[in-house]
């Protein structure tokens, strides 16, 4: 399915699962959707699964949202109490449009509790009280964490709620980051089940090459002590002043919190001249994305940094801002230079990002999807270094993996059925949508 086919249904009302394969365009796709639901004053709830996911769009994590926490289970005494929060009341009954992105990496018994919740507080016996809901994500990508008692894998579409919603599966399958054939059948090998000789002889091709000369190159593992280690250590050697940048914060405490934990810049950001670095905010109009690599090269006259880019451009780095929103209300609010060092970054936190070339050790994968995400971060094979892999980093699950079997092919049959409306049929579609839900603002 297109972009633009998406888009289409997004606009329609049509409750909607956005999929798609590493760098098909869903957080681009989600980010368009919802500058016209601010367009037309759409009350939206703009959420995610992880912090790092919830500052990509301006949101806040789902949990936090929905008043839920880090709960595993929802009595009745403890759903009593947070119907009875007037912030949650006021800002759940208000909303229109539930969007949680990063779904592979929510239980489905807690899609099952926000569902619980939103009921409660509406008084709409409707899935999620009658909002209209997008859930968005890869379940190729890094699965929920394991918690005790709990079935291992319990993907958000074993739900009760994802059955009562059944969304319109929307699978992208537009390619927006690599573009290299080779290295596209490496991963699609891999989401396939289909790891064979063929693909060991591509990736051992890349074991212990560097990427192409001139590519600037960020090292991605799988645990944080290898990466703060090496980070540490790098910026240690450079003989050269140090200038620190610190985070600020306003509006709501508890939020502001909540967006420092998921930021990806640091509160204390320690430069030096020639440090490595890696943009976390995506300014195109700038000239840098999340993921973009670069050198410290300098200072300006106010004492910002200068960073020459991977791909030439030199650019002087202001502040930037972090923010939850409700409509057009600033909730809360952080400020910091959007760097970070960028020796190593996690696996874990490279999710989302775009990488022109990476070093990466995948020797200690421990989960479904680790090797998956950070070989699809790098746009090319010519820019991917392997310093070691193991066999888990080529491990699928394979409920997913028929799971996703099905999805594409129901993709492919709404795509058919979309392909045979009249576009005047469509619009007035959407017109009237937009017409009911604005009168129930």
């Amino acid at each position: 399915m297109t972009q633009k086919q998406a888009m289409d249904l997004l606009m329609m009302g049509k409750n909607v699962f956005l999929t798609g394969q590493a760098g098909s365009g869903k957080t681009y796709l989600l980010n368009q959707f919802i500058g016209w639901l601010k367009e037309n004053k759409i009350p939206a709830a703009v959420t995610a699964s992880t912090g790092i996911a919830a500052t990509h769009l301006n949101g806040q994590t789902i949990h936090s949202w929905s008043g839920i926490g880090i709960r595993s289970t929802l009595t009745p005494t403890e759903l009593k109490k947070i119907s009875g929060n007037p912030n949650l009341k006021t800002k759940i009954q208000k909303a229109r449009v539930l969007i949680i992105d990063e779904i592979s990496m929510f239980h489905g018994y807690r899609l099952d509790m926000v569902n619980q919740v939103c009921r409660e507080i509406r008084r709409d016996g409707r899935p999620f009280g009658g909002m209209q809901v997008i859930l968005c994500g890869d379940f190729f990508q890094l699965p929920p964490i394991n918690e005790e008692n709990f079935p291992e894998r319990n993907f958000a579409f074993r739900s009760t709620a994802w059955e009562e919603l059944a969304p319109t599966i929307c699978y992208l399958s537009e390619q927006h980051r690599q573009w290299d054939e080779d290295y596209l059948k490496v991963l699609n090998d891999i989401r396939s089940s289909e790891v064979n000789e063929a693909t060991y002889e591509r990736l051992a091709g890349r074991m212990h090459k560097k990427p192409e000369d001139g590519l600037a190159f960020t090292r991605l593992f799988t645990h944080n002590r290898d990466v703060d280690a090496i980070n540490n250590a790098q910026l240690a050697k450079i003989n050269k002043p140090a200038r620190i940048f610190r985070m600020e914060e306003e509006g709501i405490r508890e939020l502001a919190e909540a967006l420092k934990k998921g930021c990806l810049a640091p509160e204390e950001l320690v430069l030096k001249e020639g440090a490595a670095v890696m943009f976390v905010k995506n300014n195109p109009y700038k000239g840098y994305m999340n993921g973009t690599l670069g050198t410290v090269t300098g200072w300006d006259d106010d004492g910002w940094p200068v960073v020459t880019t991977n791909n030439g451009p030199e650019i002087t780095v202001y502040p930037a801002s972090w923010m939850i929103e409700d409509d057009d209300k600033t909730l809360a609010e952080i400020c910091q230079v959007p760097l970070r060092l960028a020796w190593a970054i996690t696996v874990h936190k490279s999710q989302g990002m775009s990488l022109d070339a990476a070093v990466a050790d995948l020797s200690k994968s421990f989960t479904y999807g680790m090797g998956y995400v950070a070989l699809s971060r790098v746009k090319s094979l010519s820019g991917l270094c392997l310093l070691g892999i193991n066999q888990t980093a080529f491990l699928v699950d394979q409920e997913i993996a028929e799971a996703d079997r099905r999805l594409r092919a129901e993709s492919k049959r709404i795509s058919l059925e979309l392909e045979k409306m009249k576009k005047s049929d469509i619009k007035m579609m959407q017109a009237e949508y937009l017409k009911q839900i604005i009168n129930q603002v």
